[in-house]
């Protein structure tokens, strides 16, 4: 498929679909024409990319973590090593971290909302 259908099935940018290529997430072929040809196999790969930038992840990790899941249901695959279990092991502390810091975040917001709340007076 062309980069124009594989943007509008995943709901991501063309440019992004490129740069994706240029990290060495995503692959082509070419068509005589010079235009990029996906497989279809694209579509489950550019959702699972998408996944990890939305759990922090850089592109480095990303490029290190494809190969070791299946693009279709997620899960791993045979050729995971004990380095990469290390490395997400510190990337999902990091994002424990994170949902701590939000967490709190939440709170002293709830607070202010809720001390506001009672100082506004009453509509007529």
């Amino acid at each position: 498929m062309r980069i124009g259908e594989l943007a509008r099935r995943t709901g991501v940018s063309e440019r992004s679909l490129r740069y994706y290529e240029t990290q060495g997430l995503l692959a082509a072929d070419r068509t005589p024409g010079g235009h990029r040809d996906y497989p279809a196999g694209a579509v489950d790969r550019v959702i699972r990319i998408q996944e990890f930038y939305a759990a922090g992840l850089c592109s480095s990790k990303i490029v290190q973590l494809l190969p070791c899941v299946r693009d279709v249901d997620g899960g791993p695959s045979e050729i995971a090593t004990p380095r990469l279990v290390d490395d997400l092991t510190v990337e999902r502390e990091r994002i424990d971290r994170m949902i701590g810091e939000l967490l709190r975040s939440r709170e002293v917001l709830d607070d202010v909302i809720a001390t506001a709340s009672e100082e506004v007076p009453a509509e007529r």
